[in-house]
């Protein structure tokens, strides 16, 4: 049975919402996960340019990713977030086993496509374990730090707590994908550049999108009715369980 909205968002702790009714969670979660596998099958292979600036064309996901990322831990606790990024690993997982198969499949006599095919989802097995590791930790890293500072900041000043939480995320992303994929590829000078220049475009990234992070939070929070503390969460990152 559904139950009354309040007027305004209650504090509770994280613990106590199994078999509690979430409403958007489901929804939040599998947009989450659907960003993620289009930021890496449609985004990652494409360069563009605009007005003379080049970016990789996955840049224009990860503004969505952040926001979603913030509003799991911050509405729904690190459990769920965890919940969420462990899908999301699964997913990926899944994703390159395929795109390894599809690749590999004998072309059929007459099909002039294989190479178009190849150069858009076949993938270096060292770059896609480097982005998966790299995701898994970097998003758990992430959810970590934002669920302790609420609870340090007493749910007050928000984007201490996101960005803060991004520049510890992105930074132990940044350092485990970039050696990890490119190491002995590139100069150790490029990597290091590149690594630096990432991680600092993805936390200016969210910086920028601070108030349409408090948007979406603030709504999210009306909607379910809560506001969710994690003071007796169990934080091991190796469970899928909330």
């Amino acid at each position: 049975m559904a139950t009354e909205t309040p007027a305004h968002p209650v504090h509770v702790d994280a613990s106590t919402l199994r078999g509690r009714e979430l409403r958007y969670y489901d929804f939040v979660m599998a947009a989450f996960v659907a960003i993620l596998l289009l930021s890496n099958v449609i985004g990652a292979a494409k360069l563009a340019t605009l007005w003379g600036f080049t970016f990789g064309a996955g840049i224009l996901f990860f503004p969505l990713g952040y926001v979603i990322g913030d509003v799991l831990t911050e509405v729904y606790g690190y459990a769920r977030a965890r919940r969420c990024i462990w899908a999301g690993f699964g997913a990926m997982l899944f994703m390159a086993l395929m795109s390894w198969v599809v690749v590999s499949l004998p072309p059929a006599a007459g099909w002039d496509g294989q190479g178009a095919y190849e150069s858009v989802f076949g993938q270096v097995p060292r770059i896609v374990f480097a982005s998966i590791f790299a995701f898994w930790a970097g998003e758990l890293t992430n959810s970590f730090v934002l669920a302790k500072m609420k609870i340090l900041t007493q749910g007050k000043h928000l984007w201490t707590r996101t960005i803060g939480s991004t520049i510890i995320g992105q930074g132990v992303d940044s350092l485990l994908f970039y050696p990890l994929a490119f190491f002995g590829i590139w100069s150790n000078e490029q990597v290091l550049t590149v690594m630096i220049t990432n991680w600092a475009l993805k936390v200016s990234w969210e910086i920028v999108l601070t108030p349409v992070t408090y948007l979406f939070v603030n709504a999210f929070k009306r909607g379910e009715g809560m506001d969710v503390y994690d003071e007796k969460t169990n934080f091991t990152p190796f469970k899928a369980g909330v």
